[in-house]
């Protein structure tokens, strides 16, 4: 997995997203199915990032208070014991959601169809998941069909070695 800090065009919100691969990156961006958590914006771009630097493990963390306001893109100072619980929780989440998929069918680009024929009586109920371009997530939404994004890609079922 590789993580990236990513910037919406319109707004300039900065997010975080997950990735199997650089090439899932450059798949999912050229598919256009990257989008801003915040605020919908389908131009997405990578921000600048620090690069990831081990700490010694006899080194400490210092916070320096700066007597400004942090603002939004302000780095944010974690310890050794913090990055390892946020390295849990994050692990813990992915295997949530690769237990709920366990049970759910991959349906690909069809998943908006087939989640609104569901909700309308059309289709059998099922658990399925699949992609979707973000105005149709919304779309979706609005007409009251229950879905939610995962905290994580996706590898297509047919993409996988």
């Amino acid at each position: 997995m590789i993580v990236f800090d990513l910037k919406c065009q319109s707004q300039g919100h900065v997010f975080e997203a997950w990735f199997g691969s650089s090439a899932d990156y450059a798949d999912q961006q050229e598919r256009g199915l990257l989008a801003c958590p915040i605020c919908g914006d389908p131009q997405v771009t990578k921000a600048v990032m620090a690069p990831a630097v081990a700490a010694k493990g006899n080194s400490r963390s210092v916070v320096v208070q700066d007597a400004a306001a942090p603002t939004p893109d302000a780095p944010v100072a974690i310890s050794t014991g913090d990055a390892a619980k946020m390295r849990a929780m994050v692990e813990a989440l992915a295997q949530a959601q690769q237990k709920l998929l366990e049970g759910s069918t991959w349906v690909g680009r069809g998943f908006a169809e087939q989640a609104r024929a569901m909700h309308y009586g059309e289709q059998a109920s099922g658990s399925i998941h699949g992609e979707v371009a973000p105005a149709e997530a919304k779309a979706l939404m609005e007409e009251g069909v229950p879905v939610a994004p995962l905290p994580f890609p996706v590898i297509p079922p047919e993409a996988k070695n």
